[in-house]
């Protein structure tokens, strides 16, 4: 039997209510997974949106201010909420103040482009589709992995690379990292279960 990649991205909800709870207590470990876990994302949609790469670092930084006073809101008022959703508005939100401040600033670099963006973005954020929703998923799972890497040994994780990520046997995987079929099936369940507590509602 091949390794069958990993799971669908849909198959993964939000960020997980035990990580969202971490960081909304003030664990730093966990606050910190949550934004090398989002960060990139939350970026992403503003550099979309126009912003220069200051800018961009700038809304940001504010974006995440916002998330952590307003974590314990999300946990009670909206359980069922993804995640992923409520930080795309809180994000929409503060690209919008970015550009209407510019806007307010007729001589501000960009005064003219800033009102033509202001009537846009939020046609962008409202009516579009979310941009490669599996795509995002995709790098989402891909970065939670790189984060949750240091806690399995190496040969698990090699072995876990090599029988999901490719079509080579369980068989062949073992074989050459010198180790039983059932630890590389083990690999996979470990770090996939692990992976869901991250990224899936509990």
């Amino acid at each position: 039997m091949s390794g069958s990649g990993l799971s669908h991205p849909s198959t993964f909800g939000s960020t997980s209510s035990s990580l969202i709870a971490g960081a909304r207590s003030g664990r730093p470990e966990a606050w910190d997974r949550l934004t090398r876990l989002y960060g990139p994302l939350v970026y992403g949609w503003a550099r979309k949106a126009g912003l220069q790469e200051q800018d961009a670092a700038d809304v940001m930084q504010e974006v995440f201010r916002k998330v952590h006073g307003a974590l314990g809101r999300f946990e009670h008022e909206k359980p069922t909420k993804r995640f992923r959703a409520w930080l795309r508005t809180i994000t929409r939100n503060e690209i919008l103040q970015h550009f209407r401040r510019q806007a307010d600033r007729p001589q501000a670099r960009g005064g003219t482009d800033a009102q033509q963006a202001l009537q846009q973005i939020s046609e962008q954020f409202v009516e579009e589709p979310e941009e490669s929703q599996e795509d995002q998923q995709a790098r989402l799972a891909h970065r939670a992995l790189e984060l949750i890497r240091g806690e399995f040994e190496p040969r698990t994780w090699q072995a876990f690379l090599d029988f999901t990520m490719t079509n080579r046997s369980a068989a062949d995987v073992a074989d050459e990292l010198g180790m039983s079929q059932q630890s590389v099936y083990q690999a996979k369940h470990r770090i996939l279960k692990r992976l869901h507590e991250m990224l899936a509602d509990e």
